[in-house]
């Protein structure tokens, strides 16, 4: 690269570490859980008690097939080694009896989850290594080697399960791993990646279409907010216990960091060729074995794909199809799911392959085996999401709001679909997911102009109460309603009192005790962990443990255009209405130059052909921006070295420092107490 106008940029290198989202790449519906913690919640009230127990009783206790599907096929369980890549021990999951403090089919789902951990044949050529991670590592037969499909959450997980896996398997195990496939761009699919490749150098990688753009994309400019919800959805700060996390609805957990094996790291390594670029199907031969490829992109994952293997009449499914029900939204954040596409892609696997189909596999739970116990889950699982988009726009053509909407669903559940276990909404749930529907068509409005421009919160809640008579009446009744098992209401109008009056002690005890009741009667794991985290927040406050998902192997795939995009989330208008600009950014190496502008307050970028008359021109490589993004260098170290450059005004980047924000990573959700406000602190071992 030629050297430029070199200028001291102690300021270039602020701005643009402003690129670099701290929180933000690899999410999934899932998450590290932070375990350190010993939580000692208040008991379950007796409306819990009966709650809990009118459901139970309601449960078919007798289909006992998951658990008989998780000892099938047991070759040896896990060694003590390998299964303590996950933190969070949960021992405490009893096989005779459920806890008084969790919803008894979330406990029933945590028991089946707990029973999964060894090495597993599915059938003859395909095994499973099952309880390292939140999802399953997948090993298949091929002619000169190994093809193993998705490969856990981290690094670490996946070298410990492999070594387990090629330790113990009964034939092959001095066979290479010669490809690797990831079914779709969630990271406990891919993250492990790179630990396959330190193993096996020479293997081939392919993936979903479009799977890297799906992977450095999804969740960046809204990544600090997700980053912030999720350690609601997955109890971050709760730790395993039978008041905190008792479940994680697709499994255990997910390996994280330990004393023993290190901080869990999200890895990313690029495809080599990925399918289905020209059309739905796409037949192909890897190591020897045949494969047909069916995209399935837009339904769980923006990029994803099923897998069937003739001669194995085996139907590999990803993370389309588990033992319960998955989000159409998940409640982190995310953009909202096609429930209708999801039921026609299943639908179109059943009549492509159905009437082949022996044995059902994929990234969780245990396989399905047998044609007709294969098509009658399919059939389920399709109808339950057919179920959910029809059911809701029924409703909505008919009037119900998206407030009603998800108790309406669910009094319009079938039999059929209440009594399968496997339609159950550990992950999803048919409430929060007949909203999406709702919100994909309607949008969050539900045309009462009362509802069009309400008062922010904090406003709304004080008028509220003002209302109301007062915090001291709403608390009066408030009680009285808690003590008759009434806590939907009660924590609509405390939330009320406690936004507008955050220093009322008695107001903020009141709705925590009410959100756990409602964490320990909730089915979902994400609701009962929502509950559970308000509660503790509303407490003690933010305490640590909120994970940062950030993997810098996954963040170096992100395109220059992906960071200029972030760069420009994170511009203030009212400060950048004042500072305009404009800078051609060069990229030598990949031959691109992208024009920048800040005006009318905010940051504009497009790929232009040439540099155009600008204030200033950064010069870069995107090679040297994968290195600061990896950790290896600094843009100061590049200027240093010549390796970049600046010609031009170097005040625009002193504009764009003062315009742009940090994110506050652990942003207020409920009201937090102040000093010397916190309740019940005794609950919480605050260290």
């Amino acid at each position: 690269m030629k050297t430029r106008t070199q200028t001291k940029f102690t300021a270039l290198a602020l701005a643009m570490s402003i690129a670099l989202p701290a929180g933000a790449a690899g999410h999934h519906d899932h998450d590290h859980v932070h375990g350190d913690l010993t939580v000692h919640g208040k008991p379950a009230s007796v409306h819990t008690l009966a709650a809990n127990k009118a459901l139970s009783e309601q449960l078919n206790w007798q289909d006992r097939d998951a658990f008989e599907r998780n000892e099938k096929g047991l070759i040896v369980p896990l060694d003590f080694r390998t299964a303590n890549i996950m933190r969070n021990s949960y021992d405490f999951i009893s096989q005779d009896e459920i806890a008084d403090t969790v919803n008894p089919s979330l406990y029933r789902q945590a028991q089946v989850n707990n029973t999964a951990a060894g090495l597993y044949e599915v059938r003859d050529g395909i095994y499973q290594v099952r309880g390292t991670d939140l999802s399953n590592i997948t090993f298949i037969r091929g002619e000169t080697g190994w093809i193993v499909y998705d490969v856990l959450v981290t690094r670490q997980a996946a070298e410990l399960s492999t070594t387990f896996f090629l330790e113990n398997i009964p034939e092959g195990g001095d066979l290479p791993i010669v490809a690797m496939i990831y079914s779709h761009s969630h990271a406990d699919h891919f993250g492990g990646a790179r630990a396959i490749q330190d193993m096996f150098p020479d293997v081939k990688v392919y993936g979903s279409h479009n799977i890297t753009k799906e992977v450095v994309d999804e969740n960046v400019l809204a990544g600090n907010a997700m980053s912030r919800r999720t350690s609601y959805q997955y109890g971050s700060t709760l730790g395993a216990h039978e008041h905190g996390i008792v479940d994680a609805g697709l499994g255990k957990s997910t390996s994280t960091s330990s004393p023993e094996y290190g901080k869990g790291e999200i890895t990313y390594v690029v495809p080599d060729y990925t399918f289905n670029g020209q059309g739905k199907y796409e037949q192909y031969r890897i190591d020897g074995l045949e494969m047909i490829f069916m995209d399935i992109s837009g339904t769980e994952a923006p990029s994803g794909m099923v897998t069937y293997i003739p001669s194995m009449d085996a139907l590999w499914t990803g993370e389309i199809m588990y033992h319960g029900m998955h989000n159409i939204y998940t409640l982190r954040g995310a953009k909202v799911r096609d429930s209708l596409k999801w039921s026609k892609d299943i639908n179109e696997m059943i009549n492509e392959w159905g009437s082949d189909i022996d044995v059902l596999f994929g990234s969780h739970s245990s396989p399905i085996w047998g044609n007709d116990d294969v098509l009658d889950f399919m059939k389920l699982q399709r109808d339950n999401y057919g179920f959910v988009h029809n059911q809701t726009l029924r409703l909505a053509n008919n009037g119900v709001v998206m407030q009603d909407i998800g108790d309406a669903v669910v009094e319009a559940l079938p039999d059929t679909l209440e009594k399968a276990w496997h339609t159950n909404g550990y992950h999803g749930s048919y409430s929060h997911n007949a909203k999406a529907v709702y919100n994909m068509y309607l949008g969050y409005f539900d045309m009462n102009p009362a509802n069009l421009n309400p008062l922010p919160v904090k406003q709304e809640a004080s008028r509220m109460v003002d209302y109301m008579g007062g915090s001291e009446a709403v608390f009066k009744l408030a009680q009285a309603d808690y003590e008759k098992g009434e806590y939907r209401f009660v924590a609509t109008v405390m939330n009320k009192v406690v936004q507008a009056e955050p220093d009322n002690k008695a107001a903020r005890q009141l709705l925590a005790d009410t959100y756990e009741q409602l964490g320990y009667q909730a089915e979902n794991m994400g609701w009962r962990n929502t509950y559970l985290t308000g509660a503790q927040e509303l407490r003690v406050g933010t305490l640590p443990g909120t994970p940062k998902t950030a993997s810098p192997d996954v963040l170096s795939e992100m395109s220059i255009t992906n960071l200029l995009d972030y760069m420009a989330v994170k511009v203030d208008s009212t400060i950048a209405q004042h500072m305009p600009f404009t800078m051609n950014v060069v990229v030598p190496d990949i031959d691109e130059v992208h024009f920048v502008e800040m005006s009318n307050g905010n940051l504009n970028n497009g790929l232009v052909d040439k540099a155009r008359d600008a204030d200033a021109t950064l010069f870069i490589n995107k090679s040297d921006v994968t290195q600061i993004l990896l950790g290896k260098t600094t843009l100061a170290e590049l200027f240093e070295s010549r390796q970049a450059g600046l010609e031009g005004d170097a005040s625009v980047m002193d504009k764009l420092k003062q315009a742009s924000v940090e994110f506050d990573p652990s942003f207020e959700i409920v009201p937090r107490p102040a000093k010397g406000q916190t309740v019940d602190a005794h609950l919480y071992n605050l260290g």
